[in-house]
């Protein structure tokens, strides 16, 4: 018997690669302060948002939290444990420290390349601005989409950002005219998924890793469900 024969199946395919994850995020009254002491996306320890690589027991450094309200979804990411200060390029998001978002409006499973529903947003602490201090805001074209939502308008998604000793707090905002589909009377489940990246820490995903391409495959996407 050969030694790949002799693998088991959870050898072969990672655990978070078997099943389809499904997890709710939670209704918030006030989404997004834009400006003042609390400006960003202000949430508790119970929007918390699970990352599922635990189960291969890959390292977590992000706190990751999520939201939604009748306007859109807000999210917060604090970054903990780095040595180096975050590197951050406008113009290399995908290198770039940072948090990734992918939201599908129909929670559509059974398609490889995405379509008009299906979203990216990357959202990273600094990089912009004359000091390049400022966060970054950006929704990014799915690779390999068949049709792309209608483009945001330009300054739609916010980011507010606060760069500490040992890493980053980030809140995000997606505001619903940014989001082709979004209806939260009829369509509470939405193809989801996260990643932060580091190039330090390495990646912190919510379901798979990155040796597969949920980057722009929305079959391999979880969902989250408006509760």
């Amino acid at each position: 018997m050969t030694d790949i024969a002799r693998l088991t199946a959870h050898e072969i395919l990672a655990p978070t690669f078997l099943f389809r994850f499904a997890v709710p995020i939670k209704h918030v009254e006030t989404p997004w302060t834009a400006t003042g002491k609390n400006a960003g996306a202000n949430l508790d320890e119970s929007f918390r948002l699970p990352s599922f690589g635990e189960l291969e027991g890959r390292r977590l450094f992000a706190d990751f939290r999520g939201a939604w309200h009748e306007s859109g979804l807000a999210f917060h990411v604090r970054v903990a444990g780095k040595r180096q200060h975050p590197w951050c390029r406008e113009s290399r998001l995908d290198e770039s420290d940072g948090l990734h978002l992918w939201v599908d409006t129909r929670d559509t499973h059974n398609i490889h390349r995405a379509g008009r529903f299906c979203h990216r947003f990357a959202f990273l602490p600094m990089g912009s601005g004359r000091k390049l201090t400022d966060p970054i805001a950006a929704p990014v074209l799915i690779a390999r989409a068949r049709e792309h939502p209608k483009p945001a308008r330009e300054g739609a998604i916010a980011a507010i950002s606060h760069v500490v000793a040992d890493g980053y707090e980030l809140s995000a905002f997606i505001p619903a005219e940014a989001m082709t589909g979004w209806d939260t009377t009829n369509h509470t489940r939405l193809g989801f998924t996260y990643a932060v990246t580091d190039r330090e820490l390495g990646w912190q995903t919510f379901t798979i890793g990155r040796e597969f391409p949920f980057t722009e495959d929305p079959s391999l996407w979880g969902t989250v469900e408006l509760v």
